[in-house]
């Protein structure tokens, strides 16, 4: 790991990024306190323990890249009275700090020397970087304006900026990071939860899920109803589920089919 010293913050430089492919399907996510997290799709809401899901170490930052000093420092004094910001003034310690795994978002200046911000933007996606992207740029047309949203930037600024519509951006970005990691992170939890299932259990969990009853599923399967019931009861205890709605939220989310 490298580091090195720019307007007088000491900034690491991890190695590259790394592709992180897990997901889950659009989700509202519902923070109902800090033990929990709760998650809403279809109307539908299921709660995971936070301390399955989360790691908070990371605190979530904002890196800010632009070749322009003044600017640079202007927009890192404005920023870090509210958010941990890492700012750097070329692309490639920027492209070497940003990891899939580090919280946050990426402010990028669109013309920057050797590259424009379209490509690195590019780059950031190509290394698994999702990190939200908001642009500022003083000379950006319309069509390069739309060209980085269709892209996936968040948001564009053009300078020079207002304070207040740029401290809105980052903190919509920051707040779009949040949703995508929570999501990623309840993902992963059901996942691991999942995989613990015998094939067995997971025959009777796409059965529970199509709405059959024990009778109706020991039939199916050719065995007794009690075996059943007993499977039943562990699929719900491996998936920490109360009820057989629960369950079908969960399956939703994790692509499990019902039994035709």
């Amino acid at each position: 790991m490298n580091a090195r010293l720019l307007g007088g913050t000491l900034l690491a430089q991890p190695e590259s990024c790394a592709r992180l492919e897990l997901s889950l399907q659009p989700t509202q996510i519902l923070l109902a306190d800090e033990s929990e997290l709760a998650f809403r799709t279809n109307g539908m809401t299921t709660q995971i323990a936070t301390r399955e899901v989360f790691s908070m170490a990371d605190q979530p930052a904002v890196f800010i890249l632009d070749d322009d000093q003044s600017v640079l420092r202007a927009i890192a004094r404005l920023l870090g009275t509210q958010f941990h910001v890492r700012p750097f003034d070329r692309p490639e310690p920027f492209l070497d700090a940003l990891r899939p795994d580090i919280p946050g978002c990426a402010l990028l200046d669109l013309a920057l020397p050797g590259i424009s911000g379209l490509e690195l933007q590019a780059r950031l996606r190509e290394s698994g970087c999702m990190q939200p992207v908001v642009f500022l740029s003083g000379q950006a047309s319309v069509r390069t304006s739309v060209q980085a949203i269709q892209a996936g930037a968040l948001d564009f600024i053009e300078k020079p900026w207002d304070d207040d519509e740029l401290i809105s951006a980052v903190r919509r970005a920051l707040e779009r990071d949040r949703q995508k990691r929570a999501q990623h992170a309840a993902a992963v939890a059901i996942s691991t939860r999942l995989s613990s299932l015998t094939p067995r259990e997971i025959e009777v969990f796409r059965h529970v899920i199509a709405g059959r009853l024990n009778k109706q599923t020991a039939a199916r399967l050719g065995t007794a109803e009690k075996t059943i019931k007993v499977h039943r009861a562990r699929v719900m205890q491996k998936m920490a589920v109360r009820s057989v709605a629960e369950l079908t939220r969960v399956a939703e989310l994790a692509g499990v089919q019902p039994e035709p």
